[in-house]
């Protein structure tokens, strides 16, 4: 079980630092755009159409990058200052909604992507990108996104059990040190 919650959480970090790259191609068809635009006077077709293409895979795909680092936008108000323990207890009691959500997400998302890799989906657009494969991504990050979500559960419970809930170190029973 350790060693699958290793490699689930490597996987994921793999494809978020993957991911990252995104941002140089998304970058550069953006500096294309605009000195096309002020340059030469005239915008092209497809450099803000494949920037928006590249955002939308960068920003699904590394949903399950940003779980396994904690990266996720939190209300700290409250949640910043309980402990450990409680912090794991309210993760685990809302989980119901994040597996819902997920369950959803990949159901919808599979069914839309294969309906698009059947037609081979292309954008309306005059320059006409595929855009199956960026459907395709959508559950795909949704199941990653749900085994890391996993992942989390089963730390949120060793938490609470007082075990170390770092996956890199699972082999470890010895209690963190400032939990409850």
């Amino acid at each position: 079980m350790h060693a699958l919650a290793r490699a689930i959480t490597q996987t994921n970090l793999w494809v978020g630092k993957i991911a990252a790259w995104l941002i140089v191609p998304m970058f550069l068809s953006l500096l294309a755009d605009v000195v096309m635009r002020y340059v030469v006077g005239s915008a092209t077709i497809w450099t803000s159409e494949l920037a928006q293409l590249i955002f939308g895979l960068y920003s699904v795909i590394a949903g399950g990058y940003l779980l396994a680092e904690r990266g996720h936008v939190s209300v700290d108000i409250l949640y910043g200052k309980l402990s450990r323990k409680r912090k794991a207890l309210l993760d685990l009691a809302t989980s119901f909604l994040f597996l819902f959500f997920l369950i959803v997400l990949i159901w919808q998302s599979g069914d839309m992507a294969w309906e698009s890799i059947a037609r081979w989906e292309t954008s309306q657009s005059l320059w006409k990108p595929y855009i199956w494969p960026i459907k395709a991504a959508i559950p795909v990050a949704g199941v990653l996104l749900l085994l890391q979500g996993l992942v989390r559960m089963a730390s949120d419970v060793r938490t609470l059990r007082g075990l170390n809930n770092d996956p890199a170190v699972w082999g470890q029973q010895a209690a963190e040190p400032g939990g409850e």
